[in-house]
């Protein structure tokens, strides 16, 4: 163990150790086990909270999820995300014959066999994504989400020097600066918050001698901000949610309704054709992203009826609604929740896995509800213009 590679601090009457780890690796696994059965520290952090935490020890989690819920709460997008944020780290982990989280676990059960107290230093995943979703704009949600897609389909394999070199902080240094160009608002949100919560965390930390395992990421960061103080509240406060979404989500409703109606005043044909594009539109692409998903017949029967009412209703989605039919018609079995783990390593596995194809469902048919309700949209009001304008 170098000072180099394990930074060690003093605050007041605490040393506390940082271990900087890549979350995949077998050196770093070894390196965590050494450190706190050498250290014997009071304390022992852990870049995890609740929810992970709760992943890791509990390792039949999926075996207990209620996808009903899932949907209702209209949380799919968010669950997709993390399967395929999981699934990529897997693939890496499963190359290296490794559990993913391997050194959290480690540091779990070393700090149990040294009677040490357990800290989870890591602030809540779902308010990190949500300060990050509400934080980065329209431009950076299609980066986010495109850069996650395409780091899923990307099957190139890493070699075990390239995956330890990303502990060296020149490289680490360089690593982030790239990032940081890529996605600055992102990397607010993911690295530099997480930090100052961390920092605080392990400061707070019972005891006078800690060990906190982390993401090597987060060590200079950490390293820097230990010494200031940080308001916990506001960084796990949620952004207050905007209006203007909801004004948007009730004005266009209104304008459609309204110029359908207005149009039977000039020509009740004319009425008839933008009611017909305003269906047609909405309900061949909505359905038409529900064959992409692989839906059951009868839950494409359903895009097809509903997509172009529910584009006129802000309470509903016809992805939500398509996906509570899927599930129904096709209820996810034990098995299904049991071969989850496994599924989400290949895409042929999301499309043929029960639970992985419902949430492919609610958001493939969101997506063609979206764009269908723009073209058509455009086209009711192509028509309008062109009766009101006459021959």
């Amino acid at each position: 163990m170098n000072d180099e590679s394990v930074p060690r601090l003093y605050l007041d009457d605490k040393e506390i150790i940082l271990i900087g780890t890549a979350h995949v690796s077998k050196q770093s696994v070894d390196e965590v086990k050494n450190v706190i059965e050498k250290e014997k520290p009071d304390t022992v952090c852990v870049e995890l909270d609740q929810q992970r935490y709760n992943s890791i020890v509990h390792q039949n989690r999926w075996q207990q999820m209620d996808i009903f819920k899932v949907i209702r709460e209209k949380k799919s997008t968010f669950l997709l995300i993390n399967l395929m944020v999981s699934a990529f780290q897997k693939r890496i982990a499963k190359q290296f014959n490794i559990k993913p989280g391997q050194e959290m676990i480690q540091a779990i059960e070393s700090a149990k066999s040294i009677d040490a107290t357990l800290i989870l230093a890591d602030r809540n995943i779902q308010v990190t994504f949500l300060r990050i979703w509400h934080g980065i704009g329209l431009k950076g949600k299609v980066q986010l989400l495109t850069s996650i897609l395409f780091g899923f389909f990307d099957e190139e394999e890493i070699t075990e020097e390239t995956l330890e070199s990303l502990k060296a902080k020149d490289t680490l240094t360089s690593m982030l600066g790239e990032f940081t160009e890529a996605f600055p608002r992102l990397k607010a949100f993911l690295v530099d918050e997480r930090d100052c919560y961390l920092a605080q965390k392990i400061k707070e930390a019972p005891g006078k001698k800690i060990v906190a395992v982390l993401g090597a990421a987060h060590v200079p960061g950490v390293t820097r901000e230990i010494y200031k103080e940080h308001d916990l509240n506001a960084l796990t406060k949620l952004p207050k949610k905007s209006n203007k979404p909801r004004f948007i989500s009730w004005l266009i409703p209104i304008i459609i309704i309204g110029i359908i109606a207005s149009t039977y005043y000039f020509s009740r044909s004319a009425a008839k054709d933008l009611t017909l594009s305003w269906i047609l539109w909405n309900s061949i692409l909505s359905a038409l992203g529900t064959i992409l998903a692989f839906g059951h017949i009868l839950t494409i029967i359903t895009s097809l009826l509903i997509a172009p009412f529910t584009s006129l209703n802000p309470f509903f989605g016809a992805g939500w609604v398509a996906g509570l039919v899927e599930a129904f018609i096709r209820r996810p079995h034990v098995k299904d929740f049991e071969d989850l783990s496994e599924d989400i390593f290949t895409l042929k596995g999301f499309w043929k896995n029960k639970v992985t194809r419902i949430l492919l469902v609610v958001i493939f048919t969101n997506i063609g509800s979206v764009v269908g309700s723009f073209i058509g949209g455009a086209d009711v009001l192509r028509i309008f213009l062109r009766t009101i304008k006459g021959p």
